[in-house]
């Protein structure tokens, strides 16, 4: 005899519209709950794909269906159960359906689903020669327009690209130079939204990591990467002539006016993880060099209190100071 949540999960596959709303908002709000999730997850083989079905259904419908699938792709197994019954291309094929309306909570289904190695593979399309790297193109153009917009539904693929970037494959599919992905991402740090800031900050400081073999390409953007990782730990001091007239314009013209700090430690520590990522290489410390980065670090350092900020200031000055190929930085003092 079926249990009470079995029919429960039946009836997620009703005909009857309203006894499906129903039955998929009780299954939302069990997964509100340590229990209620705990109850579904052994029920997953059937209530993973009687949701995954509700999502392409009206919003009354969908809506709850998926904010569910969201409460339970925290539990690891459950997430790796969405991505091994295609939860991943199912999310991607419905959020460029004209007309769809959760945009939103699926990109934070993705997020989760990305925090596993087969969610990445899943999302990087690997292993389909003639799709890879489709889905994230299609997120970074979204993620890229929709700042524009007052409501920012793919704000959370800033998040995904941290996860995706944690994997060799994904950041070497951001830093292609052909795919220019990078290149667009690090434009959005303007944007004063701070999960969309941290998240491209998340992405810059992780494809860094591979510096080692593709410092070329990360320098071919250097106008856009080095704004995106100094400003934010140069301080707020107006820079002297003396100061600027050493840097590319991008850097001397934010630097000669007042400006707001960045006051999240998070970001200011991820650029300096990734400058120090950058001048390992002695051609990063040439290039850090040439735009007066040491003197910028100099400067931000005088202001900094906080202790995970200044940790990762002091471990670029080391690597300055004991470096080869580098000179000592100026002494002049910025107004």
């Amino acid at each position: 005899m079926a249990t009470e949540l079995e029919e429960l999960i039946d009836f997620l596959s009703a005909p009857s519209p309203p006894v499906k709303k129903a039955a998929v908002d009780i299954v939302r709000g069990l997964t509100g709950s340590e229990d209620g999730l705990h109850s579904l997850s052994n029920y997953a083989n059937t209530v993973l794909p009687s949701l995954s079905r509700l999502l392409s259904e009206d919003k009354e419908v969908s809506e709850p269906a998926a904010e569910a699938l969201v409460n339970l792709s925290q539990n690891a197994e459950l997430a790796a159960k969405m991505v091994e019954i295609g939860m991943v291309k199912i999310a991607m094929d419905l959020l460029y359906k004209p007309g769809f309306s959760i945009t939103r909570v699926l990109v934070m289904l993705l997020v989760n689903l990305t925090q596993l190695d087969d969610g990445i593979t899943s999302l990087l399309q690997i292993g389909d020669e003639k799709m890879q790297g489709l889905y994230v193109m299609k997120l970074v153009r979204s993620f890229c327009r929709s700042s524009e917009a007052g409501d920012d539904p793919f704000d959370h693929v800033g998040s995904i690209l941290v996860n995706i970037s944690k994997k060799e494959a994904g950041r070497k599919m951001l830093l292609d130079p052909k795919r220019g992905l990078l290149k667009q991402i690090i434009r959005q740090f303007d944007s004063s939204g701070p999960l969309r800031k941290k998240g491209v900050s998340g992405t810059i400081r992780n494809c860094c990591f591979e510096a080692e073999n593709q410092l070329q390409n990360l320098l071919l953007i250097s106008e856009f990467l080095w704004p995106a990782l100094l400003l934010p730990v140069a301080g707020n001091k107006i820079y002297s002539e003396q100061d600027t007239s050493k840097m590319p314009l991008e850097l001397r013209s934010a630097l000669s006016i007042e400006r707001e700090p960045v006051k999240d430690p998070e970001i200011c520590v991820q650029a300096l993880e990734a400058i120090y990522l950058i001048t390992l290489q002695e051609a990063g410390r040439r290039a850090f060099w040439s735009v007066n980065g040491p003197r910028i670090l100099q400067v931000g350092y005088e202001d900094e209190e906080d202790p995970k900020v200044l940790e990762a200031y002091e471990q670029i000055g080391s690597l300055l100071v004991h470096g080869s190929g580098t000179e000592e930085p100026s002494t002049t003092s910025s107004k």
